[in-house]
């Protein structure tokens, strides 16, 4: 368990009987010697694209934000971000949905509005 960071918040007994079931069951977990021989049965095929072209990053351009909207809508993802409504995806990955959102103001306030037309 060289490396291992655990939690703080255990208690004395709790760490032991973590420590000791990790200890119990050590061959299932992969390490930097076995990263994949450890998942024996468990084994996957890993298909990098390579080629090119890539899968779209986009399907449309991105609308113009005023600095203003752009500050206004950083600060609205970071906190959907921070409380895990939404996630960051790969810059490649495939996505099934995605919106392009627009800032929209009213006496001062904005909210941040999706496009939903197909």
């Amino acid at each position: 368990m060289k490396g291992a960071e655990i939690s703080l918040h255990l208690t004395d007994k709790q760490e032991n009987d973590l420590s000791s079931l990790l200890c119990d069951h050590k061959g299932e977990f992969a390490s930097d010697k076995e990263p994949l021989e450890a998942l024996i049965g468990y084994e996957v095929d890993i298909i990098l694209n390579i080629e090119r072209p890539y899968a779209p990053l986009v399907r449309r351009p991105a609308y113009p934000a005023s600095p203003k909207s752009r500050e206004a809508l950083e600060t609205h993802i970071k906190e959907l971000l921070d409380l895990g409504v939404i996630r960051n995806a790969g810059h490649n990955e495939e996505v099934e949905i995605t919106t392009p959102v627009i800032v929209a103001w009213h006496n001062g306030k904005y909210r941040m509005v999706g496009g939903l037309e197909l």
